[in-house]
């Protein structure tokens, strides 16, 4: 049905395409979607050739954390739901706005370049191949950072001769095709992990995982409690304020309290400091080591036949290598002139608070984040910091403010290569103008603090605030081992007070207050 609303491109409806489309129509804007696969979902449609979803893979974040804030799971839904449940949930969510008939799939844009007269022109091609083109004012680019896997670069790798050759965990589709194989899993991160953990579970006749480093490795549900309930305001907070050497002790001694040092089951020692180490989560990895199911060795250094040759040395045979060694970060579809202002390397690319450019007036980027934790709050704040931004709702940040955020980001090179969900979390609702005021609900205080930083707990006020968040972020709290009462426990209010000791801002002073007085 025609409209007057000003239409907005989207190149991909994967889950950043989806929120970013949702909250754009809600703010004045007419979504066009453009999708390369069969059908909406991104990486979530694992049956496509553009999805990196294995064939039995569950998500790694809660359920809690792994949707939006105006659409739940499922109530008898599991707490890591399977990705064909997450799939589902996405359509539910696309039909709940209207979205399925914006979306124009089996499309792949192949240019975004600046139109001649101002604005944006995306080039793409029909279903039936024909090529076209259409100028707009607004453009989004969510297409994702995990399409272009990266292989490294190791002697005689291209000329490994076993019959199962080497792939990328992104072509990890089939797992049966290694039952009885002796395989090669390289990378230390959570897909390598998970791969290597499926592969030991399904019949592989010898698994063995190869990495620069070894992780320290958590269970994805500890206690009953999901893991990524560490990710939540007071985390956010006390990495704001609280030392390095502070924040990384306690990391420290939590991962080794409910996972144990990885060399106890038998794995390769990982460094004494915690941050050189870093961290990864499966649900079964520790446990296949200690059964011998799994081996590891130290990062392969060459190749020769089917012998692979690791850096102490060692020698091992194979039938397959499978890389889980990341992505490169290379959205194909960018004019060389838009490539070189963002001074794409293959890792980073120069946005302020990673959506906007001041050369690149009209031009938005969603889920371009290289994080740790949970996608779908980050994705769905950062939509509506867009949406508020292009809709007027709050002042679009200044060419100054914006060249700053872009330095801001360039300080970061060098440090560690992710950000923590929930610093990124906060920093988008401090700038959507959607991070709750505890004076405004005090019994919600401490689930807002401790509970799990989900979606819903930044639709309490504002623009887009939800008549019953408040219920619901009780109910999320429940479920992620946080009791649903306001009254803090004694630990907590020293964990604030120790916050509000060590910092000016007036918003944790405020917080401490309501923990002391257990409200």
């Amino acid at each position: 049905m025609p409209t007057d609303k000003p239409q907005a491109a989207i190149v991909g409806a994967g889950p950043a395409g989806l929120a970013g489309a949702r909250f754009l129509q809600a703010h004045g804007f007419e979504p066009v979607l453009f999708e390369a696969a069969e059908g909406l979902g991104g990486q979530w449609r694992c049956d496509g050739a553009l999805s990196g979803v294995w064939p039995d893979m569950h998500v790694n974040t809660s359920r809690v954390v792994t949707r939006f804030s105006d659409l739940d799971f499922p109530p008898n839904a599991p707490m890591f739901p399977h990705n064909r449940e997450v799939l589902a949930y996405l359509e539910r969510y696309a039909r709940m706005f209207g979205l399925q008939d914006k979306i124009r799939v089996s499309t792949p844009v192949h240019r975004i370049e600046r139109a001649p007269g101002g604005g944006w022109t995306v080039r793409w091609t029909e279903p039936g191949g024909a090529d076209r083109s259409q100028t707009f004012e607004k453009v989004v680019l969510a297409s994702g950072r995990f399409n272009v896997p990266f292989r490294p670069d190791v002697p005689g790798l291209d000329g490994f001769a076993g019959d199962g050759g080497v792939v990328h965990t992104f072509d990890y589709k089939q797992p049966d095709r290694y039952r009885g194989q002796r395989v090669l899993v390289a990378g230390a991160a959570i897909s390598a992990l998970e791969v290597a953990s499926d592969l030991a579970m399904l019949g592989a006749a010898r698994v063995v995982v190869s990495s620069r480093r070894q992780r320290y490795v958590m269970q994805k549900i500890i206690a009953g409690v999901p893991a990524d309930s560490r990710f939540s305001r007071y985390g956010a907070w006390a990495a704001e304020t609280l030392p390095a050497e502070v924040n990384d002790a306690r990391l420290k001694a939590w991962l080794l309290s409910v996972a144990g040092d990885p060399s106890r089951y038998g794995a390769r020692p990982p460094a004494e400091d915690v941050r050189q180490a870093g961290a990864a989560l499966s649900q079964y990895f520790l446990p296949l080591v200690a059964e011998g199911r799994i081996a590891t060795r130290p990062w392969m250094a060459e190749a020769r036949g089917r012998t692979v040759r690791f850096s102490d040395d060692a020698e091992e045979d194979f039938d397959a290598v499978i890389l889980g060694t990341g992505f490169r970060l290379d959205p194909p579809c960018l004019a060389p002139d838009i490539r070189e202002v963002l001074r794409l390397d293959g890792e980073h690319m120069d946005l302020s608070d990673f959506t906007f450019h001041p050369d690149l007036e009209g031009l938005a980027f969603l889920g371009f984040i290289a994080q740790t934790g949970p996608y779908f709050p980050v994705i769905e704040l950062q939509a509506r910091y867009l949406a508020h931004v292009w809709g007027g709702v709050i002042p679009a940040p200044t060419a100054e403010a914006l060249r700053a955020g872009v330095e801001a980001y360039r300080a970061t090179f060098g440090g560690p290569p992710l950000c923590s969900m929930h610093a990124v979390a906060l920093r988008f609702a401090r700038l959507a103008g959607v991070e709750p005021d505890v004076s405004e609900w005090p019994e919600l205080a401490r689930a807002l603090l401790f509970g799990p930083l989900s979606a819903t707990s930044f639709r309490l006020s504002g623009p887009d605030s939800l008549p019953d968040a408040s219920e619901q972020i009780l109910r999320d709290a429940a479920l992620h081992g946080t009791a649903p009462t306001p009254a803090f426990s004694p630990q907590e209010r020293a964990l604030v007070a120790e916050l509000a000791e060590a910092s000016e801002d007036p918003t944790v002073k405020a917080w401490a207050g309501f923990a002391e007085r257990g409200a």
